[in-house]
Formats: C-alpha cells, structure tokens, sequence
C-alpha cells in the first residue's frame, strides 16, 4: 500500500530512471491525480511536467463505470464492449461527450491559461496516473499522443488492474508499474491517503514549472 500520490510517484520514478535528463521527453500528469504522481516523477528525473486533462463519460444510471473519455482535440475513447453490454444509445454516446468534453475545455482553460504548450512530434511521453481501473482514461489520452505523432508513449501508474494490462499492453511502447492487482476494486484501496485532489492544486504545479 501507498502512503500517498506522491510517494508513489517516488517510488515508480526508480523504474524509469534510465529515462533520467533524457532530452527530448516529456512527463505529462492525467488530472488531477496522476499530475501529483507526475510532479515527483518528473523532479526525480528532471524531466519537464506538463498536464493533460481527460474526462470520463460515464454509463447511463452509473456515471462512476466510463464508457469512455474525452481528450484535446476532439479525441474520444469508447469502450466498444461496454457499449454493447449496456445498449448504449448514439444520442447518449453524442450528449454525454458534448458534456464532459465542455468541462474538460473549462478546466484546462483554467489550469494552463495561456501558457506555452510544449511541442509534442516525435518526442518520447510518460503519460501518468495514479493508478489504471479500466484504461479508458489511458487510452483516450494515448489516441491523442499519437495524433499528435509522438515518437514513444510510456503508460506509468503505481497501480494498474491485471486484466487492463493484459488488453491495453500492446497498444503503448512500454509500461511501467509498481503492482499489477487481480483484486483491483478501486484505486483508493491501495492508498493509505487518496484525497480528492483540487483544481488549485494542480494550477500550481503546473504554474512553479
């Protein structure tokens, strides 16, 4: 168990440590959480931190279960088996991503303002979350990297669901985690402290950057 995001993100930086001052890579933190774990990663290998903001859709009558998620640029993850499952509508599928893709520009409005965003073609990524469920977050901000022609994309995470590395590993270059759980529930069981983490948190990690 973790004490907290941040000596997690402590702990995993020592299995990217071949990565240290490597030039031409970039941490970048999922909101909110994965920006903390990002943030100990990236001064541990002193290696520039940015955020990406990615924002579940959740099932209808259970918004906790992602169907999906939203990213920059118009990219959207679903997860075609649950959408299936389920009898997922496409007018809950456009409704629900016009949402969460509506507060995910707010927020990010919010967190960057108009600071100068780095340059993402043909650079190596470390795409941070404090821990993987289902990879639907994951994914999503993966089909935006590679939109956007990065050259690597390496998934680290603490704590990341057996059966989710199982289907998301061929889709990333690498991925680095501290422990693959076959009895993943919730992410907060393997944390000794998971607070919610604020909005005014992470503008100022990203601000001091």
């Amino acid at each position: 168990m973790f004490i907290d995001r941040r000596q997690a993100g402590k702990l995993l930086s020592e299995k990217l440590k071949d990565l240290k001052n490597k030039k031409n890579t970039i941490v970048f933190g999922i909101t909110r959480g994965g920006v903390v774990v990002a943030d100990e990663i990236a001064g541990k290998l002193n290696l520039p931190l940015e955020e990406i903001v990615i924002k579940k859709v959740g099932a209808p009558l259970n918004p906790e279960l992602a169907i999906g998620a939203v990213g920059p640029l118009g990219v959207i993850y679903w997860d075609k088996t649950l959408l299936k499952n389920l009898s997922v509508t496409y007018d809950y599928k456009t409704e629900a991503a016009d949402v969460k893709n509506q507060e995910r520009e707010e927020l990010e409005e919010y967190l960057t303002g108009r600071k100068k965003r780095s340059k993402i073609t043909d650079k190596k990524i470390i795409l941070v979350d404090d821990g993987v469920a289902t990879g639907a977050t994951v994914l999503c901000a993966l089909k935006y990297f590679r939109k956007k022609k990065a050259r690597k994309v390496i998934l680290a995470t603490p704590i990341i669901a057996e059966e989710v590395v199982k289907y998301i590993d061929k889709y990333f270059d690498s991925i680095a985690a501290i422990k693959i759980a076959n009895d993943l529930n919730a992410i907060g069981q393997f944390y000794q402290d998971f607070s919610q983490v604020e909005n005014k948190e992470v503008r100022a990690i990203i601000e001091r950057q």
